[in-house]
């Protein structure tokens, strides 16, 4: 893979562990979170509780799909390295989805503080893999806006003739 110089086997590793052990934190945490809830609702107040069982399951569905997506894209990369896919099967198929969005702060903040800190994490994850995603897909000698320096188009020039 010719492009691949913002990327090695060793940060796919590193960022599939961190994102396994995230998942299953995750998974944990808001599923204690909903079975304290549904204790909860045993004792009254069924508006509130139906708000706030509702503000779980979005939150603990948005936080797990963007896990599962980092996840996706790291297992595609640990297969390429692993040889068991090709580049262009890893080009067409190991794309994080764009433009995942993030959790509105004023519904973060009515989750406990051990969730919020799950969520950030979550977020801050997928951020980093969404910047290695677009430095490897970057052409090689590109800057961040896609565009490829003088020095590259001098290079590939030389490298033609």
């Amino acid at each position: 893979m010719a492009q691949t110089h913002s990327i090695s086997p060793r940060i796919v590793e590193a960022l599939y562990a961190d994102a396994l052990v995230l998942a299953d934190a995750v998974r944990s945490r808001f599923e204690r979170l909903r079975s304290d809830s549904a204790g909860a609702r045993a004792g009254g107040h069924a508006d509130e509780d139906d708000c706030a069982r509702v503000l779980c399951n979005c939150e603990a569905l948005r936080t797990t799909t963007r896990v599962m997506h980092c996840l996706a894209w790291l297992l595609n990369h640990r297969a390429y390295f692993a040889g068991e896919i090709s580049e262009a099967q890893l080009r067409r198929h190991g794309v994080l989805a764009a433009h995942f969005p993030a959790t509105d702060a004023a519904a973060l903040a009515l989750l406990p503080r051990d969730v919020q800190v799950l969520v950030r994490e979550s977020e801050r994850l997928y951020d980093r893999v969404t910047r290695i995603e677009r430095s490897w897909r970057r052409p090689a000698g590109a800057n961040e806006a896609g565009e490829i320096s003088a020095i590259e188009r001098l290079r590939q020039r030389l490298g033609a003739a």
